[in-house]
Order: C-alpha cells, then sequence, then structure tokens
C-alpha cells in the first residue's frame, strides 16, 4: 500500500513513489517478523542482509557511483516507513548513513572515491564513538597509535550500534599527541570483538553492546585524513532518531487501529455495541494516527533544511560559514521536543482503546512505547529546548559536534 493510499501523505519528491516501491516488499516482511524477533531475541541479521541486497544502503549514493541517488527527505521518508516495520533495524542502519554522508562531504578526492565504491559493492559500518571506559567529556580513551611501521588501536566502546551487523566500524579515536582522529576498523580483523551486552528494555535488537580492540593492527589508508565530523552530523544523526520515532509512531496508529477494528468486548458503560463505533475509542484511534502524522511531517521540514547544508557545502565551506548547517541544527533541535512528545503520549494512548488484554506480551504494543523511550533518551531534550530557546532570545548558534563522558574527570584534568 503506498503512502497515498495509507493517507500519510505524498512523498518529498514526484519520483518517491517510484524509489520506494522496490523496498515496501522487504519492509512488509521485516514487519510481519517484528513482534517474533522481539519476544525471542533473534537479531535481524536476515533483515539487514535483504535490504543490502536491494542496495537499501546505497540509497545516497548518486547513479552513476552505484546508487539511487536520494535526496535527504527521500532517504528520510524511507527511514519513517522502514521504522513503522522495525525501529530496531533502522537504528542498526543509522552509523552506516551517517558514515555514507561522511564520505559524500569528504574534500578528499581519493579518500571519498574509495568509500564511494564500497558502499556501492554494499558494504556497511557501524558506530565506534561513545566510549566504554570513564573518559573525560570531550575526551577519548581509545588509542590510535603509531607502533614501529604500523598503526595500533586499543580501547573499547559502547553503544556501538549496527556494529556486529556491518564490515567497518566507523571509530574516533585520539593520536599520540591527543587529536581527534577519525578510522574504519574491519570488524573482522585480529583483535576486534564486538558483544551484544546491550541490555535495555527498548532498542534490543540493535547490537549497541560494547566493542573492544586489543592492539588491532590498522593500515595508513584506514584513517580519514579530514579529522573531524562532517558538517550537519548533528543535525544528522539526531533527525534518524526523529524518523524512528516517527515511524514507531505509523506502526502503533496500524495496531490500535487493527485491533480496535476486530475486538468484540466492550464495556457496559460503553457507546456502541463494538468498539470500532465507539466514538470515544475511535477519537482515541485519531489522536494516535494524528500524532504519527504530525511527527512525520516535523521530520520531512527537518531533512529539507539538511537538504541545503549539503547542496550549500561547497560554497559555504570555501567562504568560510556555516549558516545552513546552524540552520539545520535549529529546525532539527525544535522538532525535538515535539516529535518526543508525540509519540511517547501516542505509544502510551493507544492502550486507552483496548482492554486488558491488549498488555499481552504475545500481542507486542508495549515495544513501540519501549523502543521510543530509549531512543528519545540519547540525547536529552532538556538540553534541544534549553539550545532553542537560547537562539530566541540571545541569538545564540547552537553548539558544535557533541561528546559523552565524565564531566570531574574533563575538569580535574
Amino acid at each position: 500500500m503506498s503512502q497515498i493510499e495509507d493517507a500519510w501523505g505524498a512523498g518529498p519528491t514526484d519520483r518517491y513513489e517510484e524509489l520506494a516501491s522496490r523496498f515496501r516488499p522487504i519492509f512488509r516482511d521485516i514487519r510481519e517478523s517484528a513482534v517474533e524477533r522481539e519476544q525471542t531475541h533473534r537479531l535481524p541479521r536476515a533483515e539487514i542482509a535483504a535490504l543490502k541486497e536491494a542496495g537499501f544502503t546505497t540509497l545516497r549514493l548518486p547513479k552513476d557511483e552505484g546508487g539511487f541517488g536520494a535526496t535527504l527527505p527521500e532517504l528520510f521518508n524511507l527511514l519513517i516507513e522502514l521504522s513503522e516495520a522495525d525501529s530496531n533495524v533502522t537504528n542498526a542502519l543509522r552509523a552506516h548513513f551517517g558514515f555514507t554522508e561522511e564520505v559524500l562531504n569528504s574534500p578528499f578526492k581519493d579518500y571519498r572515491d574509495h568509500w564511494v565504491k564500497r558502499i556501492a559493492a554494499k558494504e556497511t559500518s557501524g558506530s565506534g564513538f561513545t566510549e566504554g571506559a570513564d573518559n573525560a567529556v570531550g575526551h577519548f580513551n581509545t588509542r590510535i597509535v603509531r607502533d614501529g611501521d604500523r598503526l595500533r588501536l586499543d580501547g573499547q566502546k559502547f553503544y556501538t550500534t549496527g556494529s556486529l551487523f556491518a564490515d567497518w566500524i566507523n571509530l574516533g579515536a585520539e593520536d599520540e599527541e591527543g587529536n581527534f582522529i577519525l578510522a574504519q576498523v574491519p570488524t573482522g580483523a585480529p583483535g576486534v570483538s564486538i558483544v551484544d551486552d546491550w541490555d535495555g528494555f527498548g532498542q534490543q535488537l540493535t547490537a549497541s553492546g560494547t566493542a573492544k580492540f586489543d592492539n588491532v593492527t590498522l593500515s595508513d589508508d584506514l584513517i580519514n585524513p579530514q579529522r573531524k565530523r562532517f558538517r550537519y552530523s548533528v543535525a544528522f544523526y539526531q533527525l534518524v532518531h526523529l524518523a524512528t520515532l516517527a515511524g514507531i509512531g505509523r506502526a502503533a496508529a496500524g495496531d490500535v487501529a487493527r485491533l480496535v477494528s476486530v475486538r468484540k468486548r466492550v464495556f457496559s458503560h460503553g457507546n456502541a455495541d463494538r468498539a470500532g463505533a465507539d466514538p470515544q475509542i475511535l477519537q482515541i484511534v485519531g489522536k494516535v494516527r494524528a500524532s504519527a502524522y504530525g511527527a512525520g511531517a516535523v521530520v520531512l521540514k527537518a531533512a529539507e533544511a539538511l537538504q541545503r547544508a549539503y547542496d550549500t557545502r561547497e560554497r559555504e565551506t570555501s567562504e568560510g560559514q556555516d549558516v545552513s548547517v546552524a540552520v539545520a541544527d535549529l529546525e532539527v533541535n525544535q522538532g525535538v521536543t515535539v516529535v518526543t512528545s508525540l509519540i511517547l503520549d501516542a505509544t502510551s494512548h493507544l492502550f486507552d482503546a483496548l482492554g486488558a488484554s491488549s498488555a499481552r506480551r504475545g500481542v507486542g504494543l508495549d515495544r513501540h512505547w519501549r523502543n521510543a523511550r530509549t531512543l528519545s533518551s540519547h540525547n536529552p531534550r532538556v538540553y534541544r529546548e534549553r539550545i532553542v530557546g537560547d537562539f530566541a532570545v540571545n541569538g545564540t548558534w547552537p553548539p558544535g559536534p557533541y561528546r559523552v563522558g565524565d564531566g570531574i574527570a574533563a575538569k580535574a584534568g
């Protein structure tokens, strides 16, 4: 069923329906097994493999370089649809799409061309930025140092989302002098171990656990010559979470509508002899659906801001300006609190349209709230609201890339 038929609205471009039709059969398969995988903790290896085979991971590459030339609004709309099927899969691919943006924005042609070819060959990357040890905020304990004629990587990462399914880990570390350094680490290299030890109550199938690096040898060509993330990386990574939340909202809306439509049991103090005719129940279903619709609209509007940042990358870089990036950061930050509130409320309120039987584990409705709550905890919205307020009152532009760590240790250092 297309988006238009489903009343979520037309896609962001005239060609979107044609682009999406290639992947929707895979989305349907993923959705059909989502509850079973959640309850048996079956990681989505086969589901991600099917997406890779269909070229989903090459979406952003230009057509003449092996991809689909998808715009950022097209990408994010597809991520909403994928998240409706299973938000775990979207989160597991988040780092890969971020690395793709990093490659496309690289000013170093040889590096860009090399990794574009690997992405076109359907190789994927996971995440390796959050430290697994007590690092001082703003610094990494993970090190890449020169050891004779080789580079040696040692350290530990947590929240290595998607790396267990990937060919590479896009990793941040420090060199001998404490400078930030970016590298691509083969997941199968000697000394690399990835453990599925993430025990959160949501996003349980993303393999967001621990990666350890013990005396790992890296070649110089695996080091990114650009020693910083791509310009709109903060907005991009957060918007993937918002797209995922919007997809969770759609899944919740679909589930509650389906369950109400077949529900026969009613309360004597209700308003009709079946749930599907009770106006109060219909109001709840409509509210959940409206929340999902609003969340998706916010995501696509913010994606337009990211597209402008991408389109102006060469001009603004040469002029020493990043106005479009700051605007994109602001638009995403403004959307964080709205989308988060809409979806957290929707995934809780949906139970008001159903009876106690909807709380059974086999129905799987609890996963919507658990997944949404977990995603919403990654980057606290309270700080996003403050950033927006500081801009509105004082004209302060958003800060640059964020780091997480021990603030007391940072002061002591």
